[in-house]
């Protein structure tokens, strides 16, 4: 049988049956098409005789090539499925991939700003209409933790100023309903004053560019990259940073890793703990610097 044909049938199946995305179709492609010239290239099984030892070398080779972790964990879905499909159409008798297991990805703790970094970049509350923007979105990130896609969705009348909170939309189209400072609603009041000035058409978003169209998240990400640049030196700031700031403040503040899950719109509560690991790392820093013992042990 022709693996090329096959390919191109899974990929037509998944596009009018799954509605799959482009950007997902093409990746699944290119993975199952390297897999297959890998097969072909090192003279292993034909594509329908594959075990679980040809994809294992498979990902062995791709890893030692530099694929990253949660990318061979994508690899081994495309080719998961494609073998479920050839088991549903009886083309095989086993899924040789069910039982791969992708190598754990390494988790790395998130980059945060101390509370000293966060005062220096929200001092600056800017005169032009653009800066007074920026300043209103980095207050209202690190006031509530939003995501980045959280922030570019966000609406004029998501905003409830009496009630100090915001309404996200977050993953999943699960909304929530979280607290905003004082200091954000105020520079929001701000910035809604000078919105007027950009706007140009019933645009619903709260943030606007300088044509008066929604924000683009590339345009958040550069913007916030240049504020950065010129407040603190030598930090490369993305709005991924003020998200995982204000959860590490907070847990550092309270140790409620229950109310942090809450607040961040996490599912489960394991995604929140790797905040723990920087609230750890920071007093064992405030410990080596205070305690007499450590003091003693680091002299000697």
């Amino acid at each position: 049988m022709d693996a090329a044909a096959t390919l191109r049938e899974y990929i037509a199946y998944l596009h009018a049956i799954k509605h799959y995305s482009k950007a997902t179709l093409d990746a699944y492609d290119r993975d199952i098409k390297r897999f297959i010239i890998f097969l072909a290239e090192s003279r292993r099984h034909e594509f329908l005789a594959v075990d679980a030892d040809d994809v294992r070398a498979f990902i062995s080779l791709r890893r030692r090539q530099g694929l990253a972790s949660s990318s061979s964990q994508r690899l081994l879905s495309s080719l998961r499925g494609f073998y479920q499909y050839l088991l549903k159409d009886k083309l095989i008798a086993i899924n040789p991939v069910a039982d791969v297991r992708a190598p754990k990805k390494e988790k790395k703790l998130p980059q945060v700003l101390d509370v000293d970094q966060m005062d220096q970049l929200l001092a600056d509350e800017g005169q032009l209409v653009l800066e007074i923007r920026d300043h209103a979105m980095l207050e209202l990130m690190y006031s509530s933790g939003l995501r980045l896609a959280e922030l570019v969705a966000m609406n004029i009348n998501d905003i409830d100023k009496r009630a100090g909170q915001v309404m996200v939309t977050g993953k999943g189209n699960k909304t929530r309903y979280l607290p905003v400072g004082a200091p954000a609603l105020a520079a929001i009041e701000r910035w809604q004053q000078e919105r007027q000035s950009l706007l140009k058409a019933d645009e619903s978003a709260l943030f606007i560019s300088r044509r008066g169209t929604r924000l683009s998240r590339r345009a958040v990400q550069l913007r916030l990259k240049i504020r950065a640049q010129s407040l603190l030196s030598g930090v490369k700031l993305h709005p991924h940073m003020l998200r995982h700031s204000f959860a590490s403040h907070l847990l550092e503040s309270s140790g409620d890793l229950r109310a942090v899950q809450e607040l961040l719109g996490h599912s489960n509560i394991s995604t929140t703990q790797i905040y723990t690991q920087l609230d750890f790392q920071h007093l064992a820093k405030v410990y080596d610097q205070a305690h007499p013992r450590a003091r003693k042990l680091r002299k000697d």
